[in-house]
């Protein structure tokens, strides 16, 4: 990945929905060689798909939070299809330490939440942060683009 490929990523993060057109230019290419890069860095694997980012509490679901789960590694067989098909379920990472999962979720009230709770525990025991605010949020890390911070 060269410093072009770079940029480009540095610029789609920025707006997904820019025009072939505008990336092209953004980045001193024509579109027919952008879209060559586009498609190669699709076919690698570092650009997985593109989204959209929605606010959840607009959607109607203001609660959101994080919810430790301490589990035994034999029950992943069966506590992976169930948290795949949660539609609350926003985010869920195996992870080091105490807990063997980090989740993270978003539901319309407490109630619910501790409902949702109540089905992890199936699996063990948790411990749940409720966030206030988010002060940052990214979807992925940004792309050094400046040599001098390479």
């Amino acid at each position: 990945m060269d410093k072009t490929d770079k940029l480009i990523l540095s610029k789609l993060h920025q707006n997904a929905r820019v025009s072939l057109k505008e990336l092209a230019a953004s980045v001193f290419l024509s579109s027919p060689a952008t879209a060559a890069r586009l498609e190669r860095l699709e076919k690698d694997g570092i650009i997985t798909g593109y989204g959209v980012k929605l606010d959840h509490k607009k959607l109607g679901y203001p609660v959101v939070a994080f919810i430790n789960l301490e589990m035994q590694p034999r029950q992943k067989e069966e506590f992976y299809p169930f948290v795949k098909v949660c539609p609350n379920v926003i985010e869920c990472n195996c992870v080091t330490g105490h807990y063997s999962m980090l989740l993270k979720v978003a539901f319309p009230s407490t109630e619910e939440l501790d409902g949702f709770i109540g089905k992890l525990q199936n699996f063990g025991n948790t411990e749940t942060q409720i966030v206030f605010s988010c002060i940052k949020q990214n979807e992925s890390v940004e792309i050094q683009t400046d040599p001098a911070k390479e």
